[in-house]
């Protein structure tokens, strides 16, 4: 017990502490007054530090999950847990697959967005089902569902955002950058950054009602 609750408490530590990195990281590359090779490696930092915030949402779940049962506030058999950490297991491999380009990382992607979005869509309606008394579950922990899918959503739109950044980023990384190359990459990034926002918030929020647990 005292080891999970250890876990779930890194994971808001990783989660906030790696977005920041990554965030201010963000802002190194989009400087257009630096060297193509220090953005580049500004760039490079960013999707390492990013990692940690990845694994730190993958790695909500389960430790939440299995709180949540220790605690009594799910009534499900504690043989669900062991499931909930090999799921997840699987979906960071995958992430770091994509992330290294190792393997079959083409399908290790499909298999982190299909998680991702069954993810969504099971956070959204268990907890709006909380919410609404359709299932029986504590209305702080119906909240922390809906945050943590918005959470999800967000890092959703985050990669939306950043659709035309590879390609523009990549003609300046290879000293091939004109107005147009700058312009996208910095529009990308600062409509990434008010999603990061977001993120910050669903999880400060979640964080402070699985401490509180008001209702």
């Amino acid at each position: 017990m005292a080891l999970i609750e250890l876990m779930h408490i890194l994971v808001l530590v990783y989660w906030l502490g790696g977005d920041l990195g990554a965030f201010v990281a963000s802002r190194l590359v989009a400087d257009p007054e630096r060297a193509p090779a220090g953005r580049a490696a500004a760039a490079k930092i960013l999707m390492d530090v990013d990692m940690a915030p990845r694994m730190a949402l993958i790695f909500a779940f389960p430790t939440g999950f299995a709180l949540a049962v220790y605690e009594g506030w799910l009534m499900i058999s504690t043989v669900w847990i062991a499931p909930a950490f090999a799921l997840a297991l699987v979906w960071a491999i995958a992430a770091w697959m994509v992330h290294l380009k190792a393997g079959p990382d083409g399908l290790a992607r499909r298999i982190d967005m299909a998680i991702r979005l069954a993810a969504l869509l099971a956070l959204t309606g268990a907890g709006a089902a909380g919410m609404l008394g359709v299932i029986a579950l504590p209305l702080f922990i119906a909240g922390k569902l809906l945050l943590l899918a918005l959470a999800v959503f967000a890092g959703l739109m985050i990669r939306r955002a950043l659709a035309p950044f590879g390609p523009a980023f990549g003609r300046i990384a290879a000293g091939q950058g004109d107005e147009d190359a700058e312009t996208a990459v910095g529009a990308s990034l600062a409509h990434a950054r008010r999603w990061v926002f977001v993120i910050w918030a669903a999880v400060l929020g979640a964080a402070a009602l699985g401490v509180l647990h008001p209702v």
